[in-house]
């Protein structure tokens, strides 16, 4: 919400936060002496902390069991001890991929701010345009709340309304932590299938809402912002890129692991609890009517990728449909309560219902889709 209070003055190219945003995102700058020093001190403390980070990852399995089974004793085949041993092993794990990957994910991050996107998007051809929005959304520091004004501000640059809902869908439904989570929790595949379908979603959602032309339905203060012009960007050195991506680990990490462990909490009380094949029957591929009811019980639902996709994890592993279990995490994601509350500040009724319904639909047959064909 602070970020529509301050959208009038952040877009109009004026005020602290912009002038912050635009410097974070500028070019190499060459290194002096003293960034030198500072490569090379961060290189000293980083090079043992990764191999660390090796040793201490691959423990984690043996670890986990030990504590479980030796330490305390517990039966092998005790509900309890099967989710306890679930949460020591997949807590620890997810932190440290996160952490990783976070890290390099906040150094190139530091090369795109909202003022790169507008001018990378701005002018482009519709098609093209939501190609390279929705991939931008992948990379581009927003989550669903913050991405809400660079939305305006695209369209007040001139992007096309279709274009500027491909990177509104793709920024908070295609993410670094969701990624890394997938792929820490369920393999390469399934993180590729991810990450391929939420592209595609975008891609396409923005295409279609560009063909119903409804720019006139966005609030009457939006279309009367003009965009004011870029603020000369300050150029960053690598050591000022090292520090944005340990600033990346400290907001995004720091912000997430409660997330991260109710998530796995949870998904280690169902992996304990819940009797195999249970879930086959009501969230599994014979049963039509399930993908409709994962992305209905997903939009009220309040949760970011490190809180749900745990939940992810342990729910097919007890028998639910892929394509079932994917449609219930993009309506979560995409189309949470929250991001609709925000986007009605911008959105005139009918084209934020055109927009729910047109995502909606799309993470409908991303669900149906893979349930007939694995």
């Amino acid at each position: 919400m602070d970020d529509l209070r301050d959208l009038r003055i952040g877009e109009a190219g004026v005020g602290k936060d912009r002038c912050c945003e635009e410097k974070r995102g500028a070019p190499v700058a060459p290194l002096r002496h003293s960034d030198r020093e500072s490569v090379k001190r961060y290189l000293a403390l980083g090079i043992p902390a990764l191999v660390l980070w090796v040793m201490v990852y691959r423990q984690l399995e043996p670890w986990a069991n030990t504590v479980t089974f030796d330490l305390l004793g517990l039966d092998t085949d005790a509900s309890f001890a099967k989710a306890l041993a679930f949460f020591l092993y997949d807590g620890p794990k997810v932190i440290l991929l996160l952490t990783l990957v976070v890290f390099g994910v906040g150094i190139i991050r530091s090369f795109f701010t909202a003022a790169t996107a507008r001018k990378l998007l701005a002018g482009r051809r519709e098609i093209y345009g939501n190609v390279l929005a929705a991939l931008l959304g992948i990379v581009t520091p927003f989550c669903s709340c913050s991405a809400v004004p660079l939305f305006v501000g695209f369209v007040t640059a001139g992007v096309p309304l279709g274009v500027t809902f491909s990177f509104l869908v793709s920024a908070p439904m295609v993410n670094e932590v969701a990624l890394v989570l997938l792929y820490g929790l369920m393999g390469w595949k399934v993180a590729g299938l991810y990450l391929v379908t939420g592209l595609l979603v975008a891609m396409v959602s923005g295409w279609v809402i560009g063909r119903l032309k409804m720019e006139g339905h966005l609030e009457e203060w939006v279309r009367l912002i003009h965009a004011g012009q870029d603020l000369p960007e300050e150029a960053l050195s690598w050591a000022g890129r090292i520090r944005a991506g340990l600033a990346a680990v400290k907001d995004i990490v720091g912000k997430t692991w409660p997330w991260v462990l109710a998530g796995i909490a949870v998904g280690a009380g169902i992996h304990g609890y819940v009797p195999e094949g249970f879930m086959a029957s009501i969230m599994g591929r014979d049963s039509w009517w399930s993908v409709i009811a994962a992305v209905a019980l997903g939009i009220p639902m309040y949760s970011n990728a490190a809180g749900i996709i745990p939940v992810v994890h342990a729910l097919l592993e007890k028998g639910a449909a892929l394509g079932t279990v994917l449609a219930f995490m993009m309506a979560v994601i995409a189309l949470s309560l929250p991001e609709m509350i925000i986007l009605r500040k911008v959105l005139k009724p009918r084209l934020l219902g055109a927009f729910v319904a047109v995502v909606g639909l799309g993470i409908l047959l991303v669900g149906y889709l893979f349930n007939i064909i694995l």
